[in-house]
């Protein structure tokens, strides 16, 4: 393979995901790892996300004998709130150990955006163990939710397990609202549920272990009332955010895209006729691609000078560095 190529990144809560290729065509190989880039007082840590990524990038380019990339695009879990050291060192480090000489820095909510819109005016909600909603109208970038599972994070998988878990919790209390059926299936997963204090607070992945649950109010909510609603309310405020961030005037497209909407039709549709009656105005089409391929997305556009995004330090920044730094 010939000719300068890019480098597209998408570092996520299970590890990262990698590609090559060349701008204007589909990566020619990705690797991943398997290890979530840690966090610190400084926020993402730039040096760990460079001990993973540089073995997988060389091995890529050794792989397809793409040996200069030109353009980096790097989409982070948490760079809207936890960039600033990636923002510091990255850009440099990748031009000295890789040569990069273009690079782009995103929040995970942009590259999941362009990975499912492209470079259109609309709203994307991301949905998978948490929940954020981002849109723009191709000037300016706007976000709601995507506050963590104690703040917000609302709708997610995470706020589904625990609404199911609290439900469960309620019948074995006799309180309204309360859920046999995910009472039985809140034992059967976790055993006598109440040790389920014990088991879930001192957990630091307490936002994994509640979303864990909420496939088993998905598989409830065909015959239970308390589940069904649990999936009507999460499909409300996903809705609640989508139409914060969507452009108010022409015709936006809404597309929703993670790993929560394989819950299938009881979740999916409330959320489209919540989606229609907030957003008339907006078209929903389904989402074209996941956030790796909105990193490649970036990088193809960047390289060839067409990247047409709103820039903006939390959610999408571009940096031009020297090979010799």
């Amino acid at each position: 393979m010939t000719g300068a190529g890019y480098l597209a990144v998408d570092s996520g809560g299970s590890g990262l995901r990698v590609a090559v290729g060349v701008p204007g065509r589909a990566p020619a190989a990705q690797r991943e790892s398997q290890e979530p880039v840690r966090t610190g007082a400084r926020g993402i840590d730039p040096a760990h996300l460079m001990a993973q990524l540089v073995p997988l990038a060389r091995a890529l380019a050794d792989e397809t004998g793409l040996r200069e990339l030109d353009t980096a695009v790097v989409g982070a879990a948490g760079f809207a709130s936890l960039g600033d050291g990636l923002r510091a060192e990255l850009p440099d480090s990748l031009a000295r150990e890789l040569g990069v000489r273009h690079v782009a820095l995103a929040a995970d909510a942009v590259t999941a955006y362009v990975g499912a819109l492209g470079p259109r005016p609309g709203a994307v909600l991301a949905a998978g163990t948490g929940l954020i909603a981002v849109g723009t109208d191709l000037t300016s970038w706007r976000r709601a939710d995507g506050w963590g599972h104690l703040l917000g994070d609302c709708g997610s998988g995470a706020w589904i397990g625990r609404a199911g878990l609290e439900a469960a919790l309620r019948a074995l209390d006799g309180r309204d609202g309360g859920s046999a059926p995910l009472l039985d299936c809140a034992e059967q997963q976790f055993g006598p549920v109440r040790g389920l204090p014990g088991q879930l607070y001192p957990r630091a992945d307490r936002p994994a272990v509640l979303a864990s649950f909420a496939p088993q109010v998905a598989a409830c909510a065909a015959h239970d009332p308390v589940a069904a609603d649990i999936l009507r309310a999460a499909a409300r405020h996903m809705a609640e955010s989508a139409a914060a961030v969507c452009p108010a005037g022409g015709t936006p497209q809404v597309a929703f895209t993670g790993g929560l909407f394989r819950l299938g039709d009881l979740l999916l549709v409330p959320l489209r006729e919540e989606l229609t009656a907030r957003l008339p105005h907006a078209r929903q089409v389904p989402a074209e691609g996941d956030p790796l391929h909105g990193s490649v997305r970036i990088a193809s556009d960047l390289a060839a000078g067409h990247l047409t995004l709103p820039g903006e330090s939390t959610m999408l920044c571009v940096i031009s560095v020297r090979r010799d730094r």
